[in-house]
């Protein structure tokens, strides 16, 4: 049974995702409170690993969160339930595609889900900044108290300035922040 829901939940995530990976992140915060299939701290560890594997990032996560919910099985469920609906929409649409791109209401189209898209990866960025960077503030009163340090926010800003300055290779930024991150737990 948790192999249908496992298909069925990603075929719905993999139909309404428009616009790449982190769009889905609305979708997989909704998950974790509808299974125990995986936490929302583990969604940034999805994301980490999602983002420097090969492959896009929402076929990443699914196989991730698949595996974690029933192993192998589950992750290639997941892979395949979040991938077919992409199937059946790109075979129909560059069908239609070819026919009727030209039209005005197609283009109009086309303007319209440009911000819809930007407003899913927006709120998926929001709600990771508010898990990686504020997740350790407590309210107590008036006053706001920050319980941990700001290393994580100085290594994001330096991060952020080095890739501007530097222009390496993504890896060489990626292999760095973890190694920094395990220093960092040390």
């Amino acid at each position: 049974m948790i192999y249908l829901k496992l298909f069925l939940e990603f075929c719905k995530i993999g139909f309404f995702t428009i616009g790449g990976g982190l769009a889905s992140l609305p979708y997989l915060y909704e998950l974790c409170g509808k299974y125990d299939w995986f936490t929302t701290d583990q969604i940034t560890d999805m994301i980490a690993v999602a983002e420097s594997t090969p492959g896009p990032i929402a076929v990443n996560a699914a196989t991730f969160a698949g595996y974690n919910a029933a192993g192998i099985p589950g992750g290639i469920l997941a892979t395949l339930g979040f991938m077919f609906p992409s199937l059946l929409i790109i075979l129909a649409v560059s069908k239609l595609l070819q026919i009727y791109y030209k039209k005005p209401l197609v283009q109009n189209a086309f303007y319209g889900l440009r911000p819809a898209v930007t407003g899913l990866i927006a709120a998926a960025c929001i709600q990771l900044s508010y898990k990686v960077f504020l997740s350790n503030v407590s309210l107590s009163g008036t006053a706001v108290s920050l319980t941990s340090d700001l290393k994580y926010l100085i290594l994001f800003v330096v991060a952020y300035f080095a890739i501007k300055k530097f222009k390496l290779h993504p890896i060489v930024y990626i292999a760095a922040g973890a190694a920094i991150g395990i220093l960092l737990k040390y």
